[in-house]
């Protein structure tokens, strides 16, 4: 089975997420998309409204929630420490040995790959994916993936430009605008009944 994985940390999960996964999905011919939210983000801060990884989990299940196509795994969310990217895909592939992994980061991750833990033991388990962004050129990918073994072993997706962000998401509740038709029914609906993003709720 070809088993695609789109890890982040999804604080909130909107249109874009799932747009960039149907992408994947349709052009690396998957047989299944797994959403994996992180736990705790290693290689930045966590936000100040950052209403925790389970509440993150609950939103994502939200988002992909009626997709067949979509899963979510809490892995990430129920690992102690960091969530690292290789330790993610190490389990999988010990759960699932004789699947076919392919890893989904955009352009911007793709090129700091060499600053990842075991960077080269995530190119031994899982096809890299690239959802290149503009701003991400082909060259400065060369050069990234080029440093790693197993480097030549990625696929560039071509991905819609959706400017949606989950920080644009935030901001809107924040100020008391509406982010209907930029989430999931299912997201905005939980981000009201937990009062997320306002400074009141559950953060």
């Amino acid at each position: 089975m070809r088993l695609g994985i789109l890890g982040g940390t999804f604080n909130a999960p909107h249109l874009g997420h799932l747009i960039c996964a149907q992408a994947a999905y349709e052009q690396l011919s998957l047989d299944r998309l797994l959403i994996v939210p992180t736990g705790i983000p290693p290689h930045k801060p966590t936000s100040h409204d950052d209403p925790g990884p389970l509440i993150r989990l609950e939103l994502c299940r939200a988002a992909a929630a009626g997709d067949e196509r979509f899963g979510v795994s809490a892995v990430e969310v129920e690992r102690d420490g960091p969530s690292y990217t290789v330790d993610t895909l190490r389990l999988l592939h010990e759960q699932t040995p004789d699947n076919d992994l392919y890893f989904i980061v955009g352009g911007d991750a793709a090129v700091s790959l060499p600053r990842w833990r075991d960077p080269e033991g995530v190119l031994s388990l899982a096809t890299l994916a690239i959802a290149r962004r503009s701003g991400t050129s082909r060259s400065r990918l060369s050069i990234a993936l080029g440093q790693l073994r197993g480097g030549e072993r990625h696929e560039v997706l071509r991905m819609p430009q959706i400017g949606i962000s989950s920080t644009q998401v935030r901001a809107r509740v924040r100020t008391g605008r509406s982010i209907r038709y930029l989430v999931p029914q299912g997201v905005e609906q939980l981000i009201s009944e937990h009062g997320l993003y306002t400074g009141t709720g559950a953060q």
